[in-house]
C-alpha cells in the first residue's frame, strides 16, 4: 500500500470522490503535503468540492498528469479548509509548482474564478 511519505515527491495525486449514487470519480490534481495532511486547491464550484461536501470519504493515489496510477490507493477523509488554511496551502502550492502555478492563477483571475482548498486526511 502507498504511504504518505511516498506521495511527497509526486507531482500529481488522483483524488477519488464519490457521487451521491456511490459512483467513484477520480481526478488527477496538484497537491501539497504538510504535517500529514494533503491540500488540493480547486475551483470553488467544481464537482470535487460538491462531492466532498456530500461525502467526506475519498481515496488518493500517486498518478501521472492523465490520472494513470503509480501507486496504491490510500483511503482518506476530506473537508473544505478554512480561509486561513487555504492561504497557507496556496503559498505552499506556489512554492512547489512555481511559475506554472502562478500562470494558472493568472488565467483563473482573468476568468474571475473563485477557489477553495480541500484538506485531505489519509487514513494510515
Amino acid at each position: 500500500m502507498s504511504t504518505l511519505k511516498a506521495l511527497r515527491n509526486e507531482t500529481y495525486v488522483n483524488l477519488e470522490t464519490y457521487r451521491k449514487n456511490g459512483k467513484a470519480v477520480p481526478t488527477p490534481v496538484w497537491f501539497v503535503e504538510q504535517d500529514g495532511v494533503l491540500y488540493v486547491r480547486t475551483v470553488a464550484n467544481s464537482g470535487k468540492v460538491k462531492r466532498v461536501r456530500n461525502n467526506p470519504r475519498v481515496r488518493v493515489a500517486a498518478c501521472d498528469v492523465r490520472g494513470k496510477l503509480k501507486g496504491d490507493w490510500l483511503p482518506a477523509q476530506a473537508v473544505i479548509a478554512s480561509s486561513d488554511e487555504a492561504e497557507r496551502a496556496n503559498a505552499l502550492l506556489n512554492q512547489k509548482y512555481g511559475l506554472l502555478k502562478r500562470l494558472f492563477d493568472l488565467f483563473g483571475a482573468l476568468q474571475r474564478s473563485q477557489y477553495t482548498v480541500i484538506k485531505i486526511y489519509p487514513e494510515m
